[in-house]
């Protein structure tokens, strides 16, 4: 199973100036829940917006720069050999950016969405969610709180 797993605005908005727009920390427990012990695929630009490696979980980063070799991430330069590179059978979850989004979302199985209720200025953006292609099996609204400064929903999409 493949997963493209996000927060995005209102607009499809990922981010600006390689950081994320929003803190919601029910949304990183969230994507820390779904994704430990699994294979990321991210972008060298996602990675490096970390201040280290996520733990427990196995990172492979496309980059197209062959000199780039951080320890215990497995390099590849296309979302093709990042897929191939992990094992059949294993739950696969790509976590951006943008352009790794636009180049998966034609395979992947799966939609994981945070769906932040408010628009942001951005120069990263998710891919439109074709209605067509993909259905919502389930949504859950949180308002904000003192955690959280936007009302956000977790959405999740099967491909049809």
């Amino acid at each position: 199973m493949i997963t493209l797993i996000a927060a995005v605005g209102e607009n499809n908005e990922l981010g600006k100036d390689n950081q994320l727009l929003w803190h919601l920390p029910d949304d990183f427990k969230r994507f820390k829940n779904v994704t430990t012990q699994h294979y990321i695929i991210m972008g060298r630009k996602t990675f490096e917006s970390f201040p280290k490696p996520l733990p427990n979980r196995t990172h492979v980063i496309i980059t197209r720069q062959k000199d780039y070799h951080p320890e215990g991430c497995i390099m590849v330069d296309s979302i093709q050999k990042a897929i191939a590179t992990c094992p059949i059978g294993e739950d696969i979850f790509i976590i951006g950016g943008g352009e790794i989004y636009n180049q998966s979302i034609e395979i992947a199985d799966k939609l994981d969405i945070t769906k932040v209720h408010h628009t942001f200025e951005a120069d990263t953006f998710f891919p439109e969610i074709d209605n067509t292609k993909w259905k919502l099996v389930a949504s859950e609204f949180h308002p904000k709180d003192e955690k959280h400064a936007f009302d956000f929903s977790f959405m999740t999409y099967i491909r049809n």
